[in-house]
């Protein structure tokens, strides 16, 4: 059964993008028509890969020393909100003219939601952000419980009432709702093609520009080489070696490298779990998501978890990188096999009305 999908994605940072992209291109293999409308850096992104991408306007993140800074992100917004306001009332009337969907698919997305619900269009979450909400987490620090509990209020009022919630994870928690699965992370093609080996550098993903001090505690360890991508240069700095960005050159190093250190974003982080590489999580300030995701990779013994980061800590990591890799080792994912069947079956029959809750067979549980 063909479908017409209006796949929405937030534009807020690239891993929902490119986490999107390998969904719609499976989608689009199946003979399904999609129209996708994106906010942010993920519009050209997503305009590169294919025909039918339309730009809306979404809330953004101010960042600055490695984490978010609240009162910029709520003025820039506001700054913004009359031009972003114009822009999506007009995308949405035109969209009411040239297309009906059978079926809404969001990643976070709240235009395409608030589309289907208007329009009593059945609409589907697939995201990892829902895990916040829709499972139990138990042991999470005392000292993050209230961000827990905003973080999992705002996530709760993104997307209600969906008619199913397909989340993606490297980690299982239990489910505490109906019209919810969870599913291992979606990879790219570049990540399931790439020849894992064994090196010695360590690659370093650094995504604050305004994060000083991490180059120099690198350049003081003399005993190691790091591979730092993120800042956008090409510099040698001793043991040190910065890199532009280029997809191909960011995973043949992190298919070959020892270990990582990166922030708490799901997409890297997921990446590093399926190829099996340690990682030194440091959260970016104010984003729970990532410090749920660094608590979970310390949990499972795939890393460390660190709200800081100095060179006595980045030591303590790699004297433990045999013990994070032994674990790592018993993780198995068949690439995007599980997500994909999931797709195929249950999209048709929840675009006729259909309840899927109950029916995903014990194969696609889990990973």
């Amino acid at each position: 059964m063909s479908l017409k999908i209006l796949y929405g994605v937030v534009g807020e940072g690239m891993g929902h993008a490119t986490r999107s992209a390998v969904v719609i291109e499976h989608l689009l293999s199946r003979g399904h028509e999609i129209k996708v409308m994106v906010s942010g850096r993920a519009f050209e992104f997503l305009q590169k890969r294919f025909s039918d991408v339309n730009r809306i306007h979404g809330l953004h993140i101010v960042y600055g020393e490695n984490e978010v800074k609240r009162r910029r992100t709520l003025l820039s917004n506001i700054i913004q909100l009359p031009e972003n306001l114009s822009t999506n009332i007009a995308q949405y009337f035109s969209l009411i003219d040239s297309f009906t969907p059978d079926l809404v698919i969001s990643d976070f997305d709240s235009f395409t939601y608030l589309y289907a619900k208007n329009h009593q269009i059945p609409v589907v979450s697939i995201d990892n952000m829902q895990i916040l909400n829709r499972c139990r987490h138990e042991d999470l620090p005392a000292a993050h419980q209230r961000d827990f509990q905003v973080a999992k209020a705002l996530v709760k009022s993104k997307l209600p009432g969906c008619a199913h919630y397909f989340i993606t994870t490297f980690f299982f928690p239990p489910v505490r709702k109906e019209r919810t699965s969870l599913y291992p992370p979606i990879l790219r093609p570049g990540i399931l093609q790439a020849e894992r080996r064994e090196g010695e550098h360590i690659l370093v993903y650094q995504t604050s520009s305004s994060f000083t001090g991490l180059i120099p505690a690198l350049q003081r360890m003399t005993g190691h080489e790091f591979k730092v991508y993120g800042l956008n240069r090409e510099e040698t700095l001793g043991n040190v070696q910065l890199y532009k960005f280029s997809e191909a050159g960011f995973i043949d190093h992190l298919a070959s490298c020892r270990a990582v250190i990166a922030g708490g974003g799901f997409s890297l982080m997921g990446e590093a779990v399926f190829l099996r590489k340690p990682m030194l999580s440091v959260p970016v300030g104010g984003q729970f998501e990532q410090i749920l995701n660094a608590h979970y990779l310390q949990q499972l013994g795939y890393g460390e978890w660190w709200e800081t980061l100095d060179e006595d800590l980045i030591q303590h990591f790699l004297k433990n990188v045999p013990r994070y890799q032994e674990a790592l080792n018993q993780y198995e994912q068949h690439g995007n096999e599980k997500l994909f069947a999931a797709l195929d079956e249950y999209l048709p029959r929840i675009a006729r009305g259909e309840t899927v809750e109950g029916e995903q067979p014990p194969d696609l549980q889990g990973h």
